[in-house]
């Protein structure tokens, strides 16, 4: 079976999107199935087996600063071309992408499928927030219906997401399927050679976010949280690890709040290398947002060996809801901050939470999650 995959991201373009990309791509040739990618240029980008760079453009008004715009006119060419091929096309986002893919799977007479990664009513809140939250939510229901509806199939990464797009009519098939995480991946970091490069003392209490530096990601609730814990807890020290539109505005947060003296923006970290090394430089994952579809970055945190402390919502649930290796307190500040402080004064919790880590994450292997995409493939295809 041939695969064809359209997006209008991908590497060197940081996100969840691309992340779930080259998870599958890279898993489902196990499983008998080829995939091609049809992505945007983004500059002088090396030439990759299986991917098709297309030309892209600056949007300078759009939502998020580091979007591109495809070219229409050469994105549907290429797809409708690379279509010939295929038994399946798969689209990941629903911008000139979704248009071009859908618009060549009837042309081609293949079945269409897409994965719903993004939950648009919040998104559209941060960055357009002059509008009502009401008008956002009513607009983000229409497009998502109408997109969805026209095609053969819809994954979604987790069940609250499935329960939204019921709510929204959508009618076509849908199936719960988060993208999983290459587990052996997480467990090569090297906590010394991390803190000693950061000037971390070893016994320091650490906490780590990873993830673009979004609005919509809810840092602030963190910076705001951390200033709690440290009245406490003067010793702690909070990792950003990750890039992003809010970026300049956290560091202006954090030096209002008094506390960049205990949080540190370590930007954009190599993803098979110092990433992995600040994986395991930490005590514990922190996370707060709430838009997320399918949050892999808390299992992925976890095969890192890091009990994760974070916000049940959304897509969250999924993976909280067992309650290992995780504390998820309310959506409060102070709650999150007592959770924290919790976590490192209590050995017993620490070294339980430490242990069930590696033993959850199992349950989100990329290896389980690409066995189960293949069986979708083949269902729509027979």
């Amino acid at each position: 079976m041939r695969v064809l995959m359209v997006s209008d991201v991908y590497f060197p373009r940081i996100n969840g999107v691309s992340s779930s990309i080259e998870t599958f791509k890279n898993t489902l040739e196990d499983c008998v199935i080829e995939v091609e990618i049809i992505v945007p240029r983004y500059g002088d980008e090396a030439e990759e087996e299986g991917v098709t760079r297309v030309q892209s453009r600056n949007l300078p008004f759009s939502l998020d600063p580091e979007d591109r715009r495809l070219s229409w006119r050469r994105m549907k060419q290429v797809v409708l071309e690379r279509a010939r091929d295929c038994d399946l096309i798969h689209i990941h986002t629903p911008f000139i992408a979704h248009y071009a893919g859908l618009r060549a799977a009837r042309k081609r007479h293949l079945p269409a499928l897409a994965t719903y990664h993004t939950l648009f009513a919040e998104y559209f809140q941060h960055y357009i927030p002059f509008l009502p939250r009401r008008y956002l939510g009513n607009l983000a229901r229409r497009f998502s219906s109408r997109q969805c509806n026209a095609l053969d199939g819809v994954v979604v990464p987790s069940t609250a997401m499935l329960e939204q797009l019921k709510e929204y009519g959508v009618r076509v098939p849908l199936h719960v399927l988060p993208t999983g995480i290459p587990l052996e991946r997480f467990t090569r970091g090297d906590r010394e050679v991390f803190r000693r490069q950061f000037d971390i003392d070893a016994r320091r209490p650490v906490a780590l976010f990873v993830g673009r530096v979004a609005h919509e990601k809810n840092i602030g609730f963190l910076l705001r949280m951390w200033a709690l814990a440290l009245r406490q807890n003067p010793d702690l020290l909070l990792l950003l690890a990750g890039d992003g539109p809010a970026l300049p505005d956290l560091q202006e947060e954090a030096r209002r709040l008094g506390i960049d003296h205990a949080v540190r923006f370590l930007g954009y970290l190599d993803r098979n290398g110092s990433l992995l090394d600040c994986y395991a430089a930490a005590d514990v994952f922190v996370f707060s947002s709430l838009t997320e579809t399918q949050g892999m970055v808390l299992p992925e945190a976890m095969a890192a060996g890091l009990p994760v402390i974070a916000l049940a919502k959304l897509g969250t649930r999924d993976i909280l809801e067992a309650g290992k290796a995780c504390i998820a307190p309310p959506t409060e500040e102070k709650a999150f901050a007592d959770a924290v402080l919790r976590f490192f004064a209590d050995a017993a919790l620490r070294e339980r939470l430490q242990a069930e880590a590696p033993e959850t994450a199992r349950d989100w292997s990329d290896v389980a999650s690409t066995r189960r995409l293949a069986e979708i493939y083949r269902g729509m295809v027979a």
